[in-house]
């Protein structure tokens, strides 16, 4: 009787043992933004403005940024290439070059990351006004 009972305990504590390793192979990273969007309001013609755009991995794996990409060249990001731990926090910093640029601009920062959710998106506008001519 032991060694039936023992025959049918086993294949139960191995299915338990799975779904615990499983549960945990789960876990996943989440990227959490204090805010999504930034405007520079008005800026003159030839201006670089910086924004830093503070993130946190509220997940419970380490977050890792594959690429953050921009819709322009005039726009530049700088983000950390290393993994983020869970609860940890880090910042994407953006420079706009507004040369060239005139009246309202709306630029995205595509994020690409390892999270739950995996495309995220930011953004910054600024309204460019023709630059003084110094005479």
């Amino acid at each position: 009787m032991k060694k039936l009972f023992f025959t049918l305990l086993l294949p139960l504590f191995c299915i338990v043992a799975a779904q615990a390793q499983q549960a945990e192979n789960t876990a996943t990273s989440e990227l959490k933004f204090s805010e999504k969007t930034f405007d520079f309001g008005d800026i003159s013609q030839g201006d670089v403005v910086t924004h830093v755009f503070k993130f946190e991995n509220s997940g419970a794996a380490p977050l890792v940024l594959s690429n953050v990409s921009t819709t322009c060249g005039c726009t530049a990001p700088a983000w950390p290439r290393e993994p983020i731990a869970p609860g940890e926090t880090a910042e994407i910093t953006i420079k706009f070059n507004s040369r060239g640029k005139m009246g309202k601009q709306n630029k995205v920062i595509t994020i690409n990351s390892n999270a739950s959710n995996a495309v995220e998106r930011i953004s910054i506008t600024a309204n460019v006004l023709k630059a003084e001519s110094s005479n």
